[in-house]
């Protein structure tokens, strides 16, 4: 499956995005190293701190049904303006694919790794172990 493939994907998930008070739809698609596809897109709630984005949503799925691994993220969103993974969802990508790459809408289908986009990440390796 080729980026654009990937990108149309995160299109159709926009789609079902449940955006009712942002207005604002996101829909990502995550490739498995494996070459299978998990979509996901944004939900929101009324108590705004528990909505999730896209990407968290793809890679839950993905992790749900026993990936962990994963080679391409694609992103797309109802802005003008490329919507890029927020922080938390960098964190998460790092979790489990710290060399994934991401490719956001109208970007000329250039990717982003993501130690370009999180140069300073933190995950097992640095945090202080307990004995």
């Amino acid at each position: 499956m080729q980026t654009d493939e990937l990108l149309e994907d995160a299109r159709q998930a926009m789609k079902k995005s449940y955006n009712t008070y942002s207005h604002f739809a996101v829909g990502a698609a995550l490739r498995t190293e494996q070459g299978k596809v998990f979509t996901g897109t944004n939900i929101e709630n009324a108590s705004f701190s528990l909505s999730i984005c896209a990407e968290r949503v793809a890679i839950f799925k993905a992790v749900s049904e026993g990936y962990r691994s994963f080679t391409d993220l694609a992103i797309v969103s109802s802005s003008q303006i490329p919507a890029f993974p927020c922080g938390a969802c960098r964190q998460v990508l790092q979790e489990f694919s710290p060399r994934i790459m991401i490719y956001i809408q109208d970007n000329d289908k250039q990717g982003f790794s993501l130690t370009d986009l999180l140069p300073n990440p933190f995950g097992s390796d640095t945090l202080p172990t307990t004995k």
